[in-house]
Parts: C-alpha cells; sequence; structure tokens
C-alpha cells in the first residue's frame, strides 16, 4: 500500500531533486494503486497544463502497466495502439518519459508517479529519486 506520508516523501524528494539541479519549475502527482490521487504539487512558476501533463504521465503509465518511457516507445513503434489507448484512458495517457511506476520490494504496482517541467529525461529522474527516497522501487519502463 501506498501511504500519505510516502507519497509526500515523493513529491518532497522530487522537487528537491529540480532545485538542487536547476531545472524548470515542476508539477508532481502521486496515484495510488487504483488511481486515486494521493498527492499532488505544483512549484510556483509552472505553466498551467504542467499538472495536467504530470497527470496523463502518471495515469498512462498505471492504466497500461508500464512507464511512460516504454510507452514513447510504443508510440513510435506502434502508433494506432497508443491513440487507441489514449482514447480508451479518456485522453489522459502522455507517453514520454516522466512517468513511473512505484513498485513495492516485491515488485508489485502500489501506484505511479507523473513529474512534468522540464525534459522528459529530468522529469523521470526526479520521479525515480522519489520514489527510492521512499524506500520503494522506481519503474520508468526503461528495462
Amino acid at each position: 500500500m501506498l501511504s500519505l506520508r510516502k507519497a509526500q516523501t515523493i513529491i518532497t524528494k522530487a522537487l528537491a531533486i529540480g532545485r538542487e539541479k536547476s531545472m524548470r519549475p515542476l508539477a508532481v502527482i502521486v496515484l495510488d494503486a487504483r488511481g486515486a490521487l494521493k498527492a499532488a504539487a505544483a512549484e510556483d512558476g509552472t505553466s498551467l497544463a504542467r499538472m495536467k501533463i504530470a497527470s496523463g504521465k502518471a495515469e498512462g503509465a498505471l492504466g497500461l502497466g508500464t512507464g511512460s518511457r516504454a510507452l514513447e516507445k510504443m508510440a513510435k513503434e506502434r502508433p494506432h495502439f497508443i491513440t487507441a489507448a489514449t482514447h480508451a484512458l479518456g485522453g489522459s495517457l502522455v507517453p514520454v518519459a516522466g512517468g513511473v511506476l512505484i513498485r513495492d520490494a516485491k515488485g508489485v504496482i502500489v501506484g505511479s508517479v507523473g513529474v512534468s517541467g522540464d525534459t522528459s529525461d529530468n522529469d523521470e529522474l526526479c520521479a525515480a529519486e522519489g520514489i527510492r527516497a521512499a524506500k520503494l522501487v522506481p519503474d520508468g519502463g526503461a528495462g
């Protein structure tokens, strides 16, 4: 189970990494395994759509059971599938890095994180570091 405390740890660490690395302002969203909002934050200066993009990364990863880096690869290889999946998820699928599954020590998916604001690679880095800070395992879909 993903506790509120762990979700808040993920957000705090993700934002701290962004500041340490002088990234652009970030929006971070954490969903539990059901897809319910557990925690969210947007730094001062984020653009209006950043939270929606972060949500689309998290929802897409959770809905398809793979990190959004893998979804980005699928979008290039099977664009019709990703288009159909986007519609099936109500338009809330953003297939670029930054949507990271949260796994427990046994590999069970307990939620997902979406980060938006900087480059997709940096967004994913912040999500993964936040997940690690909560003593959980990030799965961005690279492997």
